[in-house]
């Protein structure tokens, strides 16, 4: 009697092994092609226009490095990296301490806890344009309620926004109220501490500060790290409430370093100099982010480690 040999099916044929791997780069392929396409691709283009004069119609002349010449003697520029630099250098550390304090606060255990761990989160949660509105209002000179608080305790109005020397306070400030994602993954820190330290401590004679340097705060580290690295990317990158509120002024002391490229880019239409923007951004981010993972192991404790 003649056997039926059973049929080969396609993953016999192509080997077990390498059926999965087709399989696998199938349900990535999506993934895979946003990746190629949004961000390689762009970033690529960029990189190639980072040397050419390109004015986003025409053809792309390739002039070296004339647009890094271009960019040290831009004062435009200078300014836009000294104000991205103390809105960072002076505000991050701000966004920390702040964030760090609410997630102490909402650390109690008190009546109502999560209702008010609701209303610190909350304003995170706002779109920007909306926040940079209210924040516009509030700041006002001459019917803003900052103002109205500030004339009720007897002070002078300030100018906020409207001043030179205060908008750029004036936006960290505003920044402090949205401080709500920090203060979420400290409280989720601050919950993972086990409680047999501070026990430990506490029969040891220790106060409640030095728990708090000696204990909270060093397992506190991998998540102060963690902010320190993302704040500062975020800082470099700030250009909705400055776009909203100031519009780069007054005198250019809001014009950030994200709000110059786009000016170059959709303003002036320079894609070939607002690359080259784009690229030496990438560069300086790069850079403090190096330096960070670098020096994170003279500070920062994980547990389990030696």
């Amino acid at each position: 009697m003649e056997t039926v040999q059973p049929r080969r099916t396609l993953a016999d044929r192509l080997g077990r092994r390498r059926w999965n791997w087709i399989q696998a780069y199938l349900f990535i392929s999506p993934w895979l092609i946003g990746l190629f396409v949004f961000t390689v691709g762009p970033m690529v283009a960029s990189l190639f226009l980072a040397f050419t004069n390109y004015r986003a119609i025409g053809t792309a002349e390739f002039t070296g490095l004339a647009n890094l010449n271009r960019l040290v003697g831009d004062e435009y520029f200078w300014i836009s990296l000294y104000n991205t630099s103390y809105y960072t250098f002076i505000g991050i550390p701000l966004f920390l301490i702040t964030s760090l304090l609410y997630a102490l606060l909402l650390n109690t255990k008190v009546r109502g806890i999560s209702f008010y761990r609701t209303v610190y989160y909350l304003p995170s949660l706002m779109p920007a344009v909306a926040n940079a509105i209210i924040w516009v209002w509030i700041f006002n000179p001459q019917f803003g309620f900052a103002n109205a608080i500030l004339q009720w305790l007897g002070l002078p109005p300030l100018g906020w926004f409207a001043d030179p020397n205060l908008a750029k306070p004036s936006l960290i400030i505003m920044g402090l109220w949205g401080a709500g994602a920090q203060t979420l993954i400290f409280l989720a820190a601050l919950q993972g501490v086990p409680q047999i330290l501070y026990e430990a401590a506490y029969i040891d004679g220790a106060n409640a500060w030095q728990r708090f340097f000696n204990i909270t705060l060093p397992m506190l580290t991998p998540s102060i790290f963690f902010n320190l690295v993302v704040s500062i990317i975020a800082s470099f990158q700030v250009f909705t409430t400055a776009y909203v509120a100031t519009a780069g002024g007054p005198i250019n002391s809001t014009l950030f370093y994200l709000l110059y490229l786009y000016r170059m880019a959709f303003e002036s239409f320079w894609m070939g100099y607002a690359s080259t923007l784009a690229w030496v951004l990438f560069l300086i981010i790069l850079f403090f982010t190096f330096i960070q993972v670098k020096t994170s192991g003279l500070w920062v404790y994980y547990e389990g480690e030696g």
